[in-house]
């Protein structure tokens, strides 16, 4: 080597000459690797002294543990809506956007298969976003059908919230394309939906179907949300979903009210 030149090969990684592997290749099969491989992984990182597979250690413990709460919570969601709902083909229905300012209330129905396996599944406003868009696409993937009805602003001015609710439900319901034995609902009794009907208080939390019908309902609500954002862009509707925070408040009063937003809802204001 020259005088003055600089040895630019990599450092190496310790103990990487003890038969171990390179911890950026361990941080990869920990990022590839299926969560049923996690427990040999671990058992790979416990045996590992390095502090760099200690870190990778602690990742892989976490990971394992949502997993398994992951599993268990799915378990729960099952088991509770099979005792409901026996061998009946059910759907579960469950609304979001009741007391937005702006845009339609969402109702979604699902009918999920004996051997419906969704790891994850939750009442919608426990999740993440990218949670819910990832869990909306297994649903409607794994779902005997799956279906949204929508009552529009104008509807809910017409006909109030109640109202407006039960038939987007019902549209929901109607759209389906296998009939459903029974229906979950979650809440209060909504009225008559067309079929017999099971309302269950926190169902959307308890029971695997409307769950599955909540997650549904509010990834297409906030999609159809992001998309009057782009039609009216001064209320921030992709942020707030037409909720009433203080910005969206704050665009009312500074340019009234829009096609999209409900006048029941608004008071005089909105008039």
């Amino acid at each position: 080597m020259r005088a003055g030149s600089q040895d630019r090969r990599p450092a190496r990684d310790p103990g990487a000459g003890e038969g171990r592997l390179p911890l950026a290749r361990l941080a990869a099969r920990l990022d590839e690797a299926d969560d049923e491989q996690l427990p040999a992984l671990i058992r790979q990182l416990e045996s590992d002294p390095r502090a760099g597979a200690r870190i990778l250690l602690q990742r892989a413990r976490r990971r394992w543990l949502r997993w398994q709460q992951a599993r268990a919570r799915w378990a729960e969601l099952a088991a509770a809506q099979d005792q409901v709902a026996g061998d009946l083909q059910v759907a579960g229905v469950d609304e979001v956007g009741r007391g937005c300012l702006a845009g339609p209330v969402v109702a979604g129905a699902v009918i999920l298969p004996a051997g419906a396996h969704l790891l994850g599944l939750d009442d919608s406003k426990r999740l993440p976003p990218a949670a819910r868009e990832q869990l909306a696409a297994r649903i409607r993937q794994q779902a005997v059908a799956w279906a949204v009805g929508l009552a529009t602003p104008q509807e809910i001015d017409a006909l109030n919230i109640w109202h407006a609710t039960r038939l987007a439900m019902r549209r929901a319901l109607d759209a389906l394309a296998v009939m459903p034995q029974r229906v979950l609902v979650d809440g209060r009794p909504p009225g008559d939906l067309g079929y017999p009907l099971d309302a269950l208080v926190d169902g959307d939390a308890r029971y695997a179907a409307i769950a599955a019908a909540s997650v549904v309902a509010k990834v297409y609500r906030d999609a159809w949300m992001s998309r009057l954002d782009r039609e009216y862009p001064a209320y921030g509707f992709a942020q707030h979903k037409g909720y009433a925070t203080a910005a969206h408040r704050r665009a009312l009063a500074r340019y009234g009210p829009c096609p999209e937003h409900r006048r029941s809802f608004l008071g005089a204001a909105g008039r």
